[in-house]
């Protein structure tokens, strides 16, 4: 009997561990998110002619991803999770402008539903032949993890920081359902 108590308690014990370490994990995210949110807030403040929009405005998600068109693009796509864009990017930090990814002449395609989740919220707001200039807070990017092979090779030491708040310009070359 004492050894079913015994399993009991340490198995109780344990999830009281499991409730904490989500609590904080949750903690540490929402105070995340309010930094994102200050650095592009403070970012648009400083540049109002930039009239960027969010994205929530146009499809109800209250990530704090904002857009700016860019260039319209033309005819009416219908966006799922298994649409192929081709794009052109080029990918900045926000806060420090350094490069961590650029396209040139070369045009990716991409599966919609395997990109981060600000292009995925971002790109079908832009129609094919259109340029669109996404503000993603690192929550709907690569959040708590660094990504050290994103960016080296632009100079970027130590590859993507972790909560790396990420702003990107694309041109929707192409859009296969």
């Amino acid at each position: 009997m004492s050894r079913v108590l015994f399993i009991l308690l340490v198995f109780c014990s344990s999830l009281v561990g499991c409730v904490k370490s989500t609590d904080s994990g949750l903690a540490a995210a929402k105070a995340q998110a309010l930094i994102d949110d200050k650095i592009i807030s403070d970012y648009l403040a400083a540049n109002p002619g930039l009239n960027a929009k969010r994205v929530d405005a146009a499809t109800g998600d209250t990530s704090g991803v904002y857009y700016i068109i860019k260039q319209a693009g033309t005819g009416t796509s219908l966006f799922t999770n298994s649409t192929q864009v081709t794009v052109a990017d080029t990918g900045r930090l926000l806060t420090s402008k350094q490069i961590f990814t650029e396209t040139n002449d070369f045009h990716p395609s991409y599966i919609l539903s395997q990109v981060i989740r600000g292009w995925q919220l971002g790109i079908p707001l832009c129609q094919k032949g259109g340029i669109i200039r996404l503000l993603i807070p690192s929550r709907y990017a690569y959040g708590p993890n660094a990504q050290p092979n994103i960016g080296s090779a632009f100079g970027l030491i130590g590859g993507l920081p972790a909560n790396a708040v990420l702003d990107f310009d694309i041109q929707l070359y192409d859009v296969t359902n």
